[in-house]
């Protein structure tokens, strides 16, 4: 059972936003400042990348890490009212997610997933950013990225 009526649940839901989020106003500002030109939410590119270098052949995903489900991350939880339901939600997410990445490399472009827990932290921490765009030789990177947990 939802603590809020349904009106102001959908209310609340319709306010979060998809594009233009903090996480990704931070990345752009740092990258723009550093001389980096780039497109915004490219709609002819698989899953409308968060932002597109061109020159480098670089897709940026800005990922929050509830919706995404980033892996280890403890801002992936699950809510407890309607689990069935987020799982299903989240799974669906995280399949376009991989569709829209397998697409994008098979097209020949490199793909950055930042994740939002990453980006909450000083901008210094996201520095090697500004080499991994023109420099990187990964097609496709993940930052940050937590050990798995293993159990024995």
């Amino acid at each position: 059972m939802d603590i809020v009526s349904k009106e102001i649940r959908s209310r609340m839901m319709a306010g979060i936003r998809s594009r233009d989020t903090s996480p990704e106003m931070k990345v752009r500002r740092l990258l723009h400042r550093h001389g980096f030109r780039y497109r915004l939410h490219q709609k002819d590119l698989p899953g409308r990348p968060d932002l597109v270098l061109p020159r480098y052949r670089v897709c940026i995903f800005v990922h929050g890490c509830f919706w995404h489900r980033h892996p280890g991350c403890r801002f992936a939880t699950t809510p407890s009212t309607r689990p069935e339901f987020w799982q299903s939600k989240f799974d669906q997410n995280v399949a376009r997610d991989t569709r829209n990445k397998d697409a994008l490399l098979a097209m020949g472009w490199r793909v950055l997933e930042l994740w939002e827990c990453g980006i909450r932290g000083p901008e210094a921490e996201m520095s090697w950013l500004l080499e991994a765009v023109p420099d990187c030789n990964q097609k496709y990177l993940s930052w940050p990225v937590f050990p798995s947990i293993r159990s024995s």
